[in-house]
């Protein structure tokens, strides 16, 4: 009711025509179409921009770059406008790449390319290359050549067991290329090598015949193993015999040896005194007479001497 009363409270209520009624309408839309307008240039000249976070906000005047700007809030002038450039990592894709080993077996392999742009030369980038930060196309090729330039430089089989340090230097040869982009590598991710068909089959009948060849090897170990147990086991039993034999060859010499020194000490003291012989003569008879019962033989002959009696001595 008051907007209506704005273009009607001039006019006396008995005089209000068709006439006021137009002349209404057409200031109703008068002031729209000027709040649209001024709403519009609001809008496209509003002096305050957002740079969020991982972005750079680059300045353009008429189209050449006037400056960078980090994240938060951008004051502008209304001739100057702001592009958001990002700076977070971007991911490249590359699928089959090829290339030739050094013994020239054909190579593919599916890669994974994390990068980003270098803060200091995103004007550069942008200026060049990309308005937003993307350089997978960039990437992509640049992947390409280093794979090739790598893979040559490898035998067939050191590429599949120096893996890591294939990706190393993929990585080192990328970060070459990409200088000239303004990015830089931030990791590789190889997945699927694979080779020509007549090479995989070689490398799955060589893996066979390799386990053949440990199994072989593994057995001749275990029998080599038993042969040495069986050969110690005889040695022992042959050192065991022998240190037998040496001991009993040892007592019986220490026994001969004790026996003869024995006999030459006996012999050493009958040589040196015959009262020895005498000493056992009486012995003997002194045995003799207490065995004896005191009977005299009932028989004797003639000469015979009567025994324990011998009176001679």
């Amino acid at each position: 009711m008051k907007f209506a009363q704005r273009y009607t409270k001039d006019v006396p209520a008995g005089d209000y025509t068709p006439a006021h009624k137009a002349l209404n309408s057409f200031a109703i839309a008068r002031d729209v179409i000027g709040a649209l307008l001024i709403l519009v240039m609001l809008l496209a000249y509003w002096p305050f921009r957002t740079v969020p976070t991982g972005s750079r906000g680059v300045v353009t005047q008429f189209g050449a770059i006037k400056g960078i700007q980090n994240e938060g809030l951008v004051i502008l002038a209304p001739w100057e406008k702001l592009a958001l450039f990002s700076v977070r990592a971007e991911t490249a894709s590359i699928e089959n790449a090829d290339g030739n080993t050094s013994d020239t077996q054909p190579v593919k392999v599916s890669m994974t390319v994390r990068y980003s742009i270098k803060v200091a030369k995103v004007a550069e980038v942008y200026e060049k290359y990309s308005h937003d930060g993307d350089l997978s196309s960039y990437v992509q090729t640049a992947t390409q050549e280093a794979f090739k330039a790598v893979t040559a430089r490898y035998n067939a089989p050191d590429l599949i067991a120096k893996r890591a340090q294939v990706s190393a230097d993929i990585a080192t040869a990328l970060s070459v290329k990409l200088e000239m982009y303004g990015a830089q590598v931030i990791n590789i991710d190889m997945r699927n090598f694979s080779f020509g068909g007549d090479y995989m089959k070689a490398i799955s009948e060589k893996v066979t015949q390799e386990q053949l060849r440990l199994g072989a090897e593994n057995k001749l170990r275990t029998v080599e193993s038993e042969q040495k147990q069986k050969v110690a086991i005889a040695e022992a039993e042959a050192s065991a015999l022998k240190a037998k034999a040496d001991g009993e060859a040892y007592a019986n010499l220490k026994v001969a040896t004790a026996q003869a020194d024995a006999l030459r000490i006996q012999n050493s003291a009958l040589a040196q005194s015959k009262d020895v012989l005498e000493l056992r003569r009486i012995e003997v008879e002194k045995v003799k007479a207490e065995r004896w019962d005191g009977a005299l033989p009932q028989n004797m002959y003639s000469g015979a001497p009567i025994p324990f009696l011998n009176m001679s001595k």
